[in-house]
């Protein structure tokens, strides 16, 4: 492996643009002496605009992903890590702060880029060594920022600005990374090769069966230059119908959406709770400490995945309720007993049970699934779970909306997390009624099999 081979530089670009020391205080830094914002401005103004700038960015973004051959992108992501950060330490006042925000949420909708470049300059058969490196390489990015930056702020006392400074200096290295890295020649959709869509069938023939579905353009109108989009499009939509119609599959996605709209809720407003609690003016904090922890064992759970004894096949509905059920009891504990560190042991269970229900949600989806539809499915997910934050950021968070205090907001949020636990319940309780019912309708269906006429034409 050379020093520019694409792995190497993906990543190197993973882990840099991961290495963020800041972001475990970036809620203290807004409400300190440096940015002096109010609690109200910072949770209902200010963190809102990520949310509503990542759902209008991502389906652009997502097909100028592909369009572009996903180098740009990756430079672009870079590149607005290093506008919020400039801004972060130059901006004053709640619009620019709000501006930060806009810039934050492209960075985070051009991340698509990442996990879809692998799979247009490395071959197949190496598709899952590279997708568990770059995966592997963000994660260690991520507890190590955290780490780091605990460590600077609580036993070197750095100023949290100078932390802002490296996790500057951090998406430098990785928006230069980003411009050594090769130009695929094709991608998912709109430039494609034969080879690239025979990414994940069981047999032969079914990736020869892939192979020329994936292929565009699919239709007459496709080929043309000016129609490229609009056959583009169609194909999703062919794609989106058939892939939805599997009802595990389904069933997965819904818990996906749901679960991941809740997640991010907590994660960006956890620092607002924990500042509420235990404010940073006054007393040590320890989020670095927490997030290198919640990462690590997110990890751990993701892991354990492959080596659980469990039929998800199954138990998965039944799992998902008892799990979701659990992430509730965890916010609800978070926000009523009001001390910081079972506030910390909470967040550690919740995003450790998260990541082993994801990481489970996103084995069983792609199990059945070639590349070029596990992209659009991700993607449907992910869109659902922003539409469904927007939403809800919109009723409970926003100023606009209710405006609630973040004590409250959490109520909502472990409320949130109890009615997807009674969803799956139900779901669950019916696929085993179901089952019940058909076991026994199967001697009068076989009764009617052979009283049917030789030839099959007709029956008695």
């Amino acid at each position: 492996m050379t020093l520019f081979d694409p792995t190497l530089l993906l990543c190197a670009f993973g882990f840099f643009s991961s290495l963020r020391p800041f972001e475990p205080f970036i809620t203290a830094f807004l409400l300190g002496p440096d940015k002096n914002l109010t609690e109200t401005q910072v949770v209902n103004e200010i963190f809102p605009v990520w949310t509503y700038s990542y759902l209008a960015l991502l389906f652009p973004v997502f097909l100028a992903t592909d369009f572009l051959r996903y180098k740009p992108l990756l430079v672009l992501q870079a590149g607005s890590l290093l506008v919020t950060y400039v801004l972060l330490w130059k901006a004053r006042g709640l619009l620019a702060t709000q501006l930060l925000e806009f810039t934050f949420g492209l960075a985070t909708a051009s991340e698509v880029a990442y996990y879809s470049y692998i799979y247009s300059v490395v071959e197949p058969v190496r598709y899952k060594r590279v997708t568990g490196l770059c995966r592997g390489a963000t994660l260690l990015g991520s507890a190590a920022g955290s780490l780091m930056g605990q460590l600077l702020f609580s036993v070197a006392q750095v100023p949290l600005l100078h932390l802002a400074f490296i996790t500057l200096a951090s998406a430098a290295v990785a928006f230069i990374t980003a411009w050594f890295l090769p130009m695929p020649k094709r991608s998912l959709f709109f430039h494609t090769s034969p080879s690239t869509a025979a990414l994940s069938s069981s047999s032969p023939s079914e990736q020869m069966k892939e192979s020329k579905e994936a292929m565009i353009p699919r239709s007459p109108e496709a080929r043309k230059g000016g129609s490229r989009l609009l056959g583009v499009l169609t194909m999703l939509f062919e794609d989106f119908v058939q892939c939805y119609k599997c009802r595990p599959l389904l069933a997965w996605s819904v818990w996906w959406a749901l679960s991941t709209c809740g997640y991010f809720q907590i994660i960006n407003y956890t620092q607002a709770l924990w500042e509420d609690i235990h404010p940073s003016g006054k007393l040590t904090i320890y989020n670095g400490y927490v997030e290198t922890l919640a990462t690590l064992l997110g990890v751990v759970a993701a892991l354990l995945v492959g080596y659980l004894p469990v039929s998800w096949s199954t138990w998965g509905e039944l799992a998902l309720s008892l799990l979701s059920c659990l992430m509730a009891v965890c916010v609800f504990v978070m926000d009523t007993l009001r001390n910081i560190w079972v506030c910390y042991g909470c967040y550690i269970l919740f995003r450790a049970v998260y990541m082993l229900l994801i990481t489970m949600a996103t084995f069983q989806i792609a199990a059945s699934l070639s590349m070029q539809r596990y992209a659009l499915v991700f993607g449907v997910n992910t869109f659902g779970a922003l539409l469904l934050q927007t939403l809800l950021t919109l009723v409970v968070v926003d100023s606009a909306g209710l405006g609630l205090d973040i004590h409250t907001q959490f109520l909502v949020y472990a409320a949130y997390f109890t009615a997807i636990a009674v969803v799956f319940l139900i779901a669950w309780l019916c696929g085993v009624v179901s089952k019940r019912i058909s076991k026994k309708e199967e001697p009068s269906l076989e009764v009617q099999e052979l009283s049917c006429s030789p030839d099959g034409t007709s029956c008695m």
